[in-house]
């Protein structure tokens, strides 16, 4: 007989990071919809009360970046390894997943990735996580800083193309992860149900069929 236990695939101060990045995001997103289109959008009263909350929430999510970063890169050590895609991811794995999303799983067919702690993320969810965390993320956060200093900085910002520049490229930025929480909340629903998202069975070691 087959043992097994549950065992979590994503460790806790990652767990707590992911909502707390999230619910950051989600707020980023809003506040910047009633800036971006003020007359169009009003759900925060104020349009100063909505740059206000929006530069808060930038805070906290530049700070659980940096705190992300730190924990992949000096305490698990692990973010090449979970997060950059290997040579087989890029010639045969995102095909087949690819192939999973599109029409294997609608046939009831078993996805081609099995989640471990050491190997969580699929091929296509690597690359998408190489984009959005190590170039989109550095890169809202930066425009978005100097956003935050308009006067002090307007020679960089001549320089740089001017504000209109910076703002579009912001914005453009902003789109991209807000298209990227829908994706990731639907396909999130492809996975386990919603009582352990973030576990996944593992065979213990030494475990035998009688």
């Amino acid at each position: 007989m087959k043992h097994k236990e549950m065992v979590f695939v994503t460790p806790m101060p990652v767990r707590i990071w992911h909502w707390l990045n999230a619910f950051g995001i989600v707020t980023l997103c809003v506040t910047g919809l009633q800036i971006r289109f003020p007359d169009y959008v009003n759900i925060f009263g104020a349009y100063k009360a909505a740059i206000r909350l929006h530069n808060t929430a930038g805070v906290v999510v530049s700070i659980s970046y940096a705190m992300w970063l730190t924990y992949y890169l000096i305490v698990a050590r692990s973010l090449i390894k979970l997060y950059i895609p290997t040579l087989e991811d890029i010639k045969t794995g995102m095909l087949r997943q690819a192939y999973f999303y599109a029409l294997a799983y609608f046939q009831g067919k078993p996805n081609p990735h099995h989640s471990r702690p050491d190997n969580k993320f699929n091929p296509m969810q690597k690359a998408s996580y190489v984009v959005i965390m190590l170039v989109l993320m550095p890169l809202v956060i930066f425009s978005g800083a100097l956003l935050m200093y308009v006067a002090p900085l307007r020679e960089l910002f001549l320089l740089l193309g001017g504000i209109k520049i910076l703002v579009g490229g912001h914005f453009l930025i902003a789109c991209c992860f807000t298209a990227f929480l829908f994706v990731h909340i639907y396909l999130a629903t492809l996975g386990h149900t919603p009582p352990v998202p973030f576990q996944a069975d593992v065979e213990r070691l030494g475990g035998r069929d009688r």
